[in-house]
């Protein structure tokens, strides 16, 4: 077995505390990873504090986990010693499905193996990447460039992906009119992906502040949606919006600003399901959608795009102790814009 070091979450009320544990020696098709970095996702905040249902404890939370390889099974081609590696949002699937069989794994139908609070086909639990290592099947393996930012890197491994999997699906490009709504984590990387891609792109948000930044990220222009006036001036002109907003808001506001044809697409889980305007949707064939994350061959190739074109998420660095701290910053929204843990300090 693999000894490794985290920090987790025992019970959902209290802080998160360091833990012992073991991982599975590494089989045939395995890959090491000693984890350099870790990004904060929402999501760990939500799963600790079991907002969400389901919670296994204790839990190590983090699936935005970049690192070197350190050992690899005897059949693994992909990797070697030395090599830079990440793990996302999954570490296996039925691999036998449709959609398994066409590189989606986020969609399997018997339901994938999630990073962390999850479970192995053998049972046993599945630990996160706010840890000294993780041991991961070389199909759930992802190769990290060396022109890249290692820690500026993690977050792509879900923030980035969530983002980059809607934007290529529904085939945004140059010429197009594209909508961003909100500048958080998700946010922030939409609209750095849709400027890379060539299009005009529009931030909406509801704080006035950030509109330097939107500018500075790629954004050609800033609305800021509780201004009706602002929202006035764009409707039926968007090719395309993605939604990244997890709070209540009113998603009618938005269907209405799309040309006909146009797409709406959501990847942020508001808490209660929204009051949609269906004639909104009808009389101009729009269309409203949803993006779970990305699959693994897709995941590779926004990898490799971020090398070639030198993008990365903006970051803000935190030891390991700080992680509690950072949660509750968090849900004032008080970074720029992912935090992301420095493993180096887990034995600090």
């Amino acid at each position: 077995m693999v000894a490794s070091l985290g920090y987790a979450a025992h019970k959902p009320s209290t802080p998160l505390a360091p833990f012992n544990f073991e991982r599975r020696e590494v089989g045939p098709h395995d890959v090491q990873i000693d984890i350099r970095y870790c990004g904060v996702c929402h999501s760990d905040l939500h799963q600790v504090r079991d907002e969400w249902g389901h919670g296994a404890f204790p839990m190590v939370p983090g699936h935005e986990i970049v690192g070197r390889v350190v050992k690899v099974g005897a059949q693994v081609k992909g990797f070697k010693p030395g090599d830079l590696a990440g793990v996302g949002c999954m570490v296996d699937s039925c691999r036998t499905c449709p959609s398994c069989g066409e590189g989606l794994e986020q969609y399997c139908e018997k339901g994938f193996v999630g990073t962390y609070n999850s479970n192995y086909k053998d049972g046993s639990p599945t630990y996160g990447g706010y840890s000294s290592n993780y041991v991961v099947d070389e199909a759930f393996a992802l190769r990290i460039s060396d022109k890249l930012d290692l820690a500026a890197a993690a977050p792509l491994l879900c923030a980035g992906i969530t983002t980059w999997s809607p934007l290529r699906h529904w085939n945004v490009r140059k010429g197009q009119k594209v909508g961003v709504v909100g500048l958080g984590g998700l946010g922030h990387m939409a609209v750095k992906f849709a400027a890379s891609f060539g299009a005009k792109v529009v931030l909406f948000t509801t704080s006035p502040g950030k509109s330097e930044d939107a500018i500075r990220l790629g954004a050609q222009e800033v609305v800021v949606s509780k201004n009706k006036d602002e929202m006035k001036k764009h409707m039926r002109s968007f090719d395309f919006i993605l939604d990244t907003v997890s709070a209540a808001h009113d998603i009618n506001a938005y269907t209405a600003l799309l040309k006909r044809e146009g797409t709406l697409t959501l990847v942020g889980v508001p808490p209660q399901p929204p009051t949609l305007n269906i004639g909104n949707l009808i009389f101009s064939r729009r269309q409203l959608g949803g993006s779970l994350i990305g699959g693994i061959r897709e995941t590779q190739e926004m990898l490799d795009y971020c090398a070639e074109h030198g993008i990365v998420s903006d970051i803000e660095m935190i030891p390991m102790q700080k992680i509690d701290e950072a949660y509750e910053r968090m849900l004032k929204s008080d970074v720029k814009y992912r935090f992301v843990i420095d493993m180096e300090t887990l034995k600090g």
